[in-house]
Formats: structure tokens, sequence, C-alpha cells
């Protein structure tokens, strides 16, 4: 399980990359294409063409981080992204099931309890699995 204060925000990238990209190549994508903050100390998610290998590029105060994952069997499922968008944002239950390469698409979260006279969360910057 990956805990993650709620402040770091994860972006999964809509379109597959280059796996052959590194840090520096990582990092002009974010800048270019996804057009975020690379120092905000955000997680950026990268998925394969084939979906069989994922990097994730974080700066964590004093440089650059980069995770890298390869399945050797099965593919990373993607969660559903709207044609025009860059990204999607992910919570950390929802990446540490990508990097276990689980099939989510039949998986369905509860609604939360919320108190009364509470709004409910926007559930709306999250990926719909």
């Amino acid at each position: 399980m990956l805990l993650l204060p709620r402040a770091v925000r994860i972006h999964l990238a809509a379109e597959p990359v280059d796996m052959r990209k590194s840090i520096d190549g990582l990092f002009v994508h974010v800048q270019r294409v996804l057009v975020a903050d690379e120092y905000s100390g955000h997680l950026f998610v990268f998925v394969s063409k084939r979906r069989d290998k994922v990097k994730v590029l974080a700066w964590d105060g004093g440089g650059f981080l980069l995770l890298y994952k390869r399945l050797e069997a099965g593919r990373f499922r993607m969660p559903d992204v709207a044609h025009d968008a860059t990204s999607v944002q992910l919570d950390s239950t929802q990446l540490a099931m990508l990097l276990d390469g689980i099939d989510v698409s039949r998986v369905r979260r509860p609604l939360q309890w919320q108190p009364p006279g509470q709004p409910a969360e926007s559930q709306g910057t999250t990926a719909r699995w």
C-alpha cells in the first residue's frame, strides 16, 4: 500500500510514453504535454504503449526520483480517460492497484460516509475505473 499525503496529486498520462525516456525526457513531457509543475512533489505516471511498463516521476526536494516497473505477465489496466484529456488524476489506492497489475474494471468503491450537513467531497477529479 502506498501512503501518500492527501496534498500529493497523482497524474497518469493519458497517452502512452516511450519507455526509453529517462528523467530528463519525462521532465520535458510533464512541462510540454501535461503542462504541470514538475517541481511540485506530485507524482507523474507514464505507461508504455504495450501497457506492460510504468514509470513514475517525482521531485523530492533535492532531485528527481524515478520508479520503473515491468510486468512479467499481463498488462496494466488503464482507467477511462476523456478523449481531450492529457492526464487523469488518481488517488493512492488506484495507483497501488495499477502498479500491482490489478484489473479493477469491476471493482466498485462504496460511497464514503459524510457527516450530516457536510457537502459531499468532489469525485470529479479522480479516475473512474
